[in-house]
């Protein structure tokens, strides 16, 4: 898991200590501060949690300039994001590569739901009786519910203590969801909320945590990530599991890869009779490969791949029918991120400009003791 030590000194609970009861996302944020959060959003990674850190840096025109980082598995995605001061996302000013665009989706969708009913331009009070209706969910109001204690990962960097006094937001639709507010701090820092699927059943529609905050920029906010070994298992919507892996290991460009795909039910029994969709993307985002219709009557499937270029590949598989049946109006399906490596790795490029340049230097100088030294020359060399 990616979690950053403060590089500096944490938040003081005091620094949130405010006069007044309203709140909105954004409130109390301020320069070379971050939060790093566990999220679960219902329409992001199939549902797999992963963590995101956000690096307040410097504010231009009113924005927010946020070096962030995204760790899913083994995998980390950086870039720079561009938030309003209320914490909107804003695309013109990012620099965010394509594989972390679904995650961004993701924070829009938990991190910052709470927009939707109160902003700094129009803050609601945490004392109020009610936040409004969500008109596609229904059920009972979205209330401040008064405060509590809440215990999260990050309560010691925050109020220094296993839990904080936050402001509980709840509303009800089948079981209770609910969030929870310390006033003045720009996010909520938990949060337990749920949907129904196709049957029924509850599912989280999003769940978050606060893991860690403090001021200094945090490491591991540049770079690019690691790579993922096979196999690779995702869940769907539905709660069927796709699995991914390819051999070789490590993929190098203009060489065959041969990915296998393996699909089963919420128990792990293979699905039969499968029909499903292969696409695959390169690292910008353009098609490069694209198969309809494809069949699994066993549920597994191989494919040969050759890809010319570098960089995170996307792989996305799509089940659209088993045993007979369509998957009706739900996409069940998986993305997959998987790593192309330079055939000549840079390091390996710096080894060999390591080696030239030494040779070059032992060729100028001839007879000299480097030159005896390293090759064991016993002779006189000739000038």
């Amino acid at each position: 898991m990616l979690v950053f030590g403060a590089s500096s000194v944490a938040l003081s609970g005091s620094a949130y200590a405010q006069q007044d009861d309203l709140w909105y996302p954004g409130e109390g944020v301020r320069q070379d501060m971050y939060v790093t959060y566990r999220i679960q959003e219902l329409d992001t990674a199939d549902g797999d949690p992963y963590v995101m850190t956000l690096y307040f840096k410097e504010q231009q025109d009113g924005d927010w300039i946020v070096p962030a980082a995204v760790q899913h598995g083994n995998n980390v995605i950086t870039g720079i994001m561009k938030l309003s001061d209320g914490m909107s996302y804003l695309a013109g000013g990012s620099q965010v590569p394509a594989e972390m665009n679904d995650f961004i989706g993701g924070y829009q969708g938990s991190l910052h739901w709470l927009d939707a009913f109160t902003t700094k331009s129009a803050p609601l009070s945490l004392t109020a009786g009610s936040w409004g209706k969500i008109a596609a969910i229904g059920g009972e109001e979205i209330r401040p519910r008064g405060v509590e204690k809440v215990a999260f990962e990050g309560a010691q960097d925050l109020c220094q203590a296993d839990s904080c006094d936050a402001t509980l937001v709840m509303w009800h639709k089948g079981v209770d969801n609910k969030i929870w507010i310390v006033n003045g701090f720009p996010f909520p820092v938990r949060a337990d909320t749920f949907a129904e699927d196709a049957t029924g059943s509850e599912v989280t529609q999003f769940r978050f945590e606060l893991l860690e905050t403090g001021t200094g920029e945090p490491p591991g906010l540049s770079g690019s990530g690691a790579a993922q070994k096979p196999p690779i298992e995702k869940r769907t919507h539905s709660g069927y599991y796709i699995r991914l892996e390819w051999t070789p290991e490590e993929i190098q460009p203009n060489n065959d890869v041969s990915l296998g795909i393996s699909m089963f039910d919420a128990q792990k029994f293979p699905l039969l009779d499968v029909r499903y969709d292969l696409t695959i993307k390169d690292s910008s985002g353009q098609v490069i490969q694209e198969l309809k219709n494809q069949v699994a009557e066993l549920g597994t499937a191989t494919h040969q791949v050759n890809f010319n270029g570098t960089g995170t590949m996307m792989v996305t598989v799509t089940i659209t029918a088993f045993g007979g049946q369509t998957t009706g109006q739900f996409v069940e399906g998986a993305d997959f991120g998987i790593v192309v490596v330079p055939e000549f790795p840079v390091s390996a490029a710096m080894v060999a400009a390591a080696v030239i340049g030494l040779v070059v230097i032992i060729t100028r100088t001839r007879g000299t003791s480097i030159g005896s030294s390293l090759f064991g020359n016993k002779g006189t060399a000739s000038p």
